[in-house]
């Protein structure tokens, strides 16, 4: 029987195919879109572009939160320590953040091209849109007034910004467990 196998020609090997060009993949791509009936659904995987949302109080609303506003006009540094503290969701801590801002501000007076970046950051983890103006400009004209804002909105967001991020995380963990049904106990053993 090996006989048989070995006395067949074998086949010529075949070149590798050559990648498809951009033209022909577009083509069947469009191709397969037309094809396919209107009442199709959407393709979950697909991501749907979101519109930012409104910023919960204006950026000359400190009154809002006396509190924070005289913090924040005497203390700048440690309202920013405890945003950035949230807005990195732990990783440094709000005295590491809030001395490299005093050290900023104390060597350059510039504070506010670190505390931008923070504005962005917070912006895009909650879709919020980019008003009045850019966040760079927010933060060069109008520092505390911005910094007040940022404060309000992680409190909007339901943050307690005086537990620091782990005390809100543990926080949160305590009402999960909270929530959760206890099972009903059972009675162990033989009862006459």
């Amino acid at each position: 029987m090996d006989a048989t196998f070995s006395s067949l020609p074998s086949a010529p090997p075949q070149p590798p195919l050559p990648p498809p060009s951009q033209a022909s993949l577009s083509a069947t791509f469009s191709h397969s879109r037309m094809a396919a009936p209107a009442n199709f659904p959407p393709n979950p995987c697909e991501p749907k572009p979101h519109s930012p949302v409104a910023w919960s109080t204006g950026l000359c609303h400190c009154c809002n939160n006396i509190s924070i506003c005289c913090l924040t006009c005497w203390c700048p540094c440690i309202t920013f320590g405890r945003i950035a503290e949230m807005v990195d969701r732990g990783l440094t801590s709000c005295r590491v953040s809030g001395a490299i801002y005093l050290a900023i501000l104390s060597l350059t007076g510039c504070s506010c091209l670190y505390s931008y970046f923070y504005r962005s950051r917070m912006r895009g983890q909650f879709l919020l849109e980019e008003s009045p103006c850019s966040d760079c400009c927010t933060h060069c004209l109008c520092e505390q007034c911005a910094l007040c804002q940022e404060y309000r909105e992680l409190q909007h967001q339901g943050f307690d910004m005086s537990f620091g991020w782990h005390g809100n995380v543990e926080r949160q963990r305590r009402i999960a467990n909270a929530a959760q049904p206890m099972p009903p106990s059972t009675v162990q053993g033989m009862i006459r």
